[in-house]
């Protein structure tokens, strides 16, 4: 029985052992309305989690819920240890599944020298032998790819300069004097552009001040997204005309290039788009097979019909 900490004062009532373990604690602790308060002296109590967990009879430990449980993250200790008992119902099932069909459980250890146990080699030889998942067709992947074209395209590169002039987001009197500095440094761009590598040397806080604020070629992600958002809207060759606000402070931003993304050709792509379509193929393949399990298996103590996936290691 899998267990987490509860008040012994918070509901039920006291043993023996408890009363005479610390007899001058008063468990009828009243307000002034009369009613009883919890009394936090009360040496904690274990309250269960999960009944005792078996699949066909056969007892899944404690402990081995427990050691699961850091596979498993949660909101909360009771949410893990759920999860954790599931993926341990669902291991036993496919291993005793394997057993009873013979497996033989011959390792494949990779190339890099990672061993299969046993239990794993028998986990996948099932999975193998029982679990039929159908091979992406061209014309699969084809109509993926017409029905998804924002995820074959290639990222817009952009070439930018800026100055950063820094200030902590809780720091609000730098972070005006920094705002000042920037309009008076934009002032000065507008009438000599041409002044901005000079500017950057002298002002920017980035590491790229060195090349005159020059950042390279840069692409979605590389940059926070207030950065981001002014760069779509910019016309290269332009300077932006206010200082843009991130949490590390101003940028002066000029955009020198931009190369719009493209659309890739099919061929490209298309042993990408198979394999995406074969590998959630597979996974619902082994989600319905392990239902079949369980619906024909005796498991005591925790239900699989919560569980999202296989949870199959």
């Amino acid at each position: 029985m899998t267990t987490i900490y509860q008040n012994a004062s918070l509901g039920g009532q006291t043993n023996a052992a408890t009363r005479d373990a610390a007899p001058h604690i008063d468990l009828e602790n009243r307000n002034e309305a009369g009613a009883i308060m919890p009394d936090t002296r009360v040496p904690p109590k274990a309250k269960p989690v999960l009944d005792a967990v078996s699949v066909n009879g056969e007892a899944i430990a404690e402990t081995a819920i427990l050691a699961e449980a850091q596979h498993h993250p949660a909101d909360t200790p009771g949410e893990a240890l759920i999860l954790s008992a599931r993926a341990l119902v669902i291991r036993a099932l496919l291993l005793q599944e394997a057993e009873s069909l013979q497996m033989s459980g011959q390792r494949c250890d990779d190339q890099i020298g990672n061993r299969e146990t046993h239990q794993d080699a028998l986990v996948r030889e099932l999975i193998e032998h029982e679990v039929e998942t159908p091979r992406a067709s061209d014309a699969d992947c084809h109509r993926y790819f017409e029905k998804n074209p924002g995820k074959f395209r290639s990222e817009t590169i952009y070439e930018a300069r800026h100055i950063l002039l820094s200030a902590p987001v809780d720091d609000s009197a730098k972070r005006a004097r920094q705002l000042a500095v920037a309009k008076d440094l934009l002032l000065l761009l507008g009438q000599q552009a041409g002044d901005f590598d000079t500017l950057a040397r002298c002002h920017s806080d980035c590491p790229s001040h060195q090349q005159g604020g020059n950042l390279g070629q840069i692409t979605r992600g590389s940059t926070v997204a207030e950065f981001e958002k002014t760069l779509a809207q910019m016309e290269p060759g332009s300077l932006w005309p206010k200082p843009v606000e991130s949490r590390f402070g101003y940028h002066i931003i000029f955009l020198e290039n931009r190369v719009e993304g493209t659309l890739l050709p099919f061929d490209a792509v298309k042993e990408k788009i198979a394999a995406w379509l074969e590998a959630a193929s597979w996974s619902r393949a082994v989600s319905q097979y392990i239902g079949v399990l369980a619906g024909k298996a005796d498991i005591k103590g925790i239900s699989l019909e919560a569980s999202d996936g296989p949870l199959v290691q």
